[in-house]
Formats: C-alpha cells, structure tokens, sequence
C-alpha cells in the first residue's frame, strides 16, 4: 500500500485536494477490498483556513510527517484588490515551503502538483527542462517563474515520469486517475471512476 501526503495551506482550492483525496481514498476499496493507498494531509501549522472558509486540522505538520511514497501539491489563490498574494502566490514565496518541498522531492516515488500548485513546484527549481500544464489563469506567471519549462495549459495532465501535472482545480480528478491506472492499471482507475460516477477523465 502506497501512502499519498497531500499538502494544504491558507486559501487552498478545496477541490484540488478533496478530489484527489477521494480517489486516492477510495481506489481498491470496493467489493470489500482494503485499499491500494492511505492518504493523508500535511500542513506547515495544525489548523488551515482552506477557500471560502473551510477549516481543515492537518494529519500531520513538516515537523512529525512521515516521508511519503507520493506527494501531491494542490494550487488555489491569487492575488487580493491591493495587490496582497494568498494561496499559492503567497505560498511560492516560503522558503520553509520550498525547502521541504525540495527535500520530499528527493525521497518520493512521484511528485505531483493541481492547478497552480506547479507555481510551487517551479519555484523550488523542480521543474527545469520539463513539460507542464497549470490553470489557464496562472500560464503567464508561470512561464515567468519557468521559463525553461515547456508550458501546455491545454492537457488535462501531463506526466514526466516521476513529477505529473495537472491543470486547474477539476482536472486533478483525471490526473489521479491517471496515477491509478499508471501504478495499478487501468480497471483499477476505472473501477474507481464508476464507483463515484465520474467519466471524465478519459
């Protein structure tokens, strides 16, 4: 069994991580079956303030978090009318962040980041010479951020081999899916999707 850690901070887009989390959750627990991955949160402080008020206690914080087997970064945030960053804007820009995020890197099977959690992965230089996708909205500030990264905002998700991305909030659905089907095969991933009615991702 695969254990998933799902980062989460101030001002995360929810579904950019409850999705993945019930993929992640469910996969391999029908007919009776226990599960082909155990998925919990991290968060650099034990409570968070999620979008629109949602407030989330953490499995774990960057002090006690055992080393996953993959780490998923999920986006949400922007800019507030006096120009203040929030969610990943502000998130880019910790240091602590992008210094754990880089020791994960070393040490998980797969990194992988939703919507404007590529701005994070970019940041900490994890993303040179590679492809990416990321929320329509965030594609010129990340190519900012990345300009040696060949940019692909029209692909749901987009896999390097070990580091997968994926496009804005929904389509981190279809890329843990994907990663269902990647590690376990494809009547895995579709079992899941039936099961929570969701046909998209094909």
């Amino acid at each position: 069994m695969r254990t998933v850690a799902i980062f989460i901070f101030d001002d995360v887009e929810v579904l950019d991580f409850t999705g993945p989390f019930e993929i992640f959750g469910v996969t391999g627990k029908q007919n009776g079956g226990a599960g082909l991955f155990e998925v919990f949160t991290v968060a650099e402080k034990p409570k968070i303030a999620a979008r629109n008020n949602l407030i989330v206690e953490a499995t774990y914080t960057f002090e006690d978090c055992p080393t996953p087997d993959i780490l998923l970064i999920p986006g949400g945030g922007g800019f507030r009318p006096d120009g203040t960053p929030f969610g990943t804007r502000r998130e880019m820009n910790n240091q602590k962040l992008l210094d754990w995020v880089r020791e994960m890197n070393d040490k998980v099977e797969l990194l992988l980041s939703v919507c404007t959690g590529s701005l994070i992965l970019a940041k900490a230089g994890l993303l040179e010479g590679l492809s990416a996708t990321t929320h329509f909205k965030a594609v010129e500030q990340m190519r900012e951020v990345a300009p040696n990264t060949q940019i692909s905002p029209e692909k749901r998700w987009v896999d390097n081999g070990r580091i997968i991305l994926s496009a804005g909030v929904s389509a981190g659905i279809d890329m843990s899916l994907y990663v269902v089907s990647k590690l376990h095969g494809e009547a895995a991933a579709v079992d899941t999707a039936t099961y929570i009615q969701y046909d998209y991702w094909k």
